[in-house]
């Protein structure tokens, strides 16, 4: 049995929907034979497949399991599959008290051409690694698989699949916003609107995060200085909160937002960061707290803080930058020590103490006489 010929394997059939789902069971190392494992990458175009890297110490744990002595495997791996695939129906008599919920039959499994193969692992990826790595490659193993060739079908059921699982949260913050919002459940579905709006920041030459966001793609390009963690998790806030500076423009039903006007928002206060603090901006989280996670945190509530009173002015970059320039001189992004906190720049880190002291600080700062009569 080989990718070049067609495979065929005694299947059960079933719908939901308009969607084919068959069960049938293969050789444990025939998986990969047939199937793709589709990693998660971008690139100029876009975000590309869905699946981590492998985890090579899960793997060869699973390996001397499966080689142990007496091992089950009764975990079905779930695969998604070319329209290119047939289905014949088996023939015969039905038993009586028969539970009419699928039919038997032969399911057969195009060639690959090109190297391109007819089926995609959506779950199991690991296991199926393990597998071929196996003592005995002929361990029948089973198979649920549905048809689609649509990624971004496999990317929603390798989501919904995963989602009890400890898979890495910021792996399911970048997928989301490849997924339709209307096939997630709520609360996941209230995270994909701040992970596309970290996207376009990072994507957007405009944007002053252009190329500087560190996502699990991203690798450890020396340039992305900013954790996609800290400007999702104050995204985040700035739309859910009643107060933020991004709820008045979001649905009630967080399906109709608009992010073309809260991508605008972002813009105008974090360019005018950037040009009031131009000389702690770009640099690595260890030489400028500004860049930090908690800097990122503090200064997104600074916002939220502000956003009334900028709404008010015809030009709120302005705004922003008048009100910045005025507390830019107690700032202690790269050096020196923070007034009311009394503690070293390099001091203060990621904890949710330090970031509520650090935006109490900011905000005792722009509430300082002569800048509480900006207008």
């Amino acid at each position: 049995m080989t990718t070049d010929q067609t495979i065929a394997v005694r299947a059960l059939r079933t719908k939901q929907g308009d969607v084919s789902i068959y069960s049938f069971f293969l050789p444990g190392a025939q998986v990969l034979e047939i199937a793709d494992i589709c990693r998660l990458s971008r690139d100029k175009t876009g975000l590309d497949g869905f699946q981590r890297d492998a985890i090579q110490k899960h793997i060869n744990a699973m390996v001397d399991y499966l080689d142990a002595e007496g091992s089950l495997f009764p975990n079905a791996i779930l695969l998604a599959l070319s329209p290119r695939v047939t289905f014949v129906r088996s023939r015969g008599p039905t038993p009586d008290g028969l539970i009419e919920a699928g039919e038997a039959g032969v399911l057969r499994l195009p060639p690959s051409r090109d190297g391109r193969k007819h089926a995609w692992i959506v779950d199991g990826q690991q296991r199926s690694t393990a597998l071929s790595r196996a003592a005995d490659p002929t361990r029948p193993v089973p198979v649920v698989a549905f048809v689609s060739d649509d990624i971004q079908v496999h990317r929603e059921q390798f989501i919904l699949v995963n989602r009890a699982r400890p898979l890495p949260k910021r792996l399911v913050d970048e997928l989301l916003p490849a997924v339709d919002v209307t096939h997630l459940p709520p609360d996941m579905a209230i995270r994909q609107l701040p992970s596309a709006l970290v996207d376009r920041l990072d994507a957007d030459p405009r944007s002053p995060f252009f190329g500087l966001v560190r996502r699990t793609t991203s690798g450890n390009e020396v340039r992305r200085v900013v954790t996609d963690s800290a400007l999702l998790g104050s995204i985040q806030r700035q739309i859910n909160h009643p107060m933020g500076a991004l709820a008045l423009h979001r649905s009630l039903d967080g399906r109709n937002s608009d992010p073309s006007v809260m991508l605008q928002v972002l813009t105008d206060y974090w360019s005018a960061v950037r040009e009031v603090f131009e000389a702690a901006w770009g640099l690595p989280p260890e030489q400028s707290r500004l860049m930090h996670s908690a800097g990122i945190a503090a200064m997104g509530a600074l916002l939220d803080y502000l956003k009334p009173r900028a709404a008010q002015q015809s030009d709120e970059r302005a705004f922003y930058i008048t009100i910045l320039r005025g507390i830019a001189p107690m700032c202690a992004w790269t050096e020196g020590t923070w007034p009311d906190l009394g503690r070293p720049w390099n001091e203060v880190q990621s904890t949710s103490r330090d970031i509520r002291s650090l935006t109490d600080q900011l905000i005792r700062l722009v509430q300082s006489p002569h800048l509480q009569r900006v207008a």
